[in-house]
Parts: structure tokens; sequence; C-alpha cells
């Protein structure tokens, strides 16, 4: 796997990492309105730039796939 693609793979692994740790707070109970709704927000754009990530990988793979046919 070459750098890129590896860094690619770190990025969206820790994107998810960081929903599930957002998402973790959100079920505290001692979270306020106002946060929840801070931590909600950061939850939903770091699972907006994993599904960026996904996107992009499968941009690739279909081009990729077309060259080779």
């Amino acid at each position: 796997m070459n750098e890129e693609k590896q860094e690619e793979k770190l990025a969206f692994e820790e994107k998810i990492l960081k929903a599930k740790e957002l998402l973790e707070k959100l079920n505290s109970q001692d979270i306020t309105l106002q946060n929840s709704i801070e931590v909600y927000k950061s939850g939903v754009k770091e699972l907006e730039e994993a599904q960026k990530l996904l996107d992009e990988a499968k941009q690739i793979f279909t081009t990729k796939e077309k060259d080779n046919n």
C-alpha cells in the first residue's frame, strides 16, 4: 500500500474513532443540552469527512476499473 493510501486509511479510521468517542459523550448522563448540540455537530462533521474519503476512494477505484477494461 503506498504512503498516500495509508494516510487516507488512517484519516478515515481516526474520523470514525472520533465519531464513536463523540457518541459516547452524547450518551453521558452529565451532558448539558448546549454541550450535546456541539458534540452532535462535531460528530456529524467527522462522519461527513469520513464519507468524503470513502467517496474519493470509490471514485479512484471506479476510474481504475474503467481504465482496465
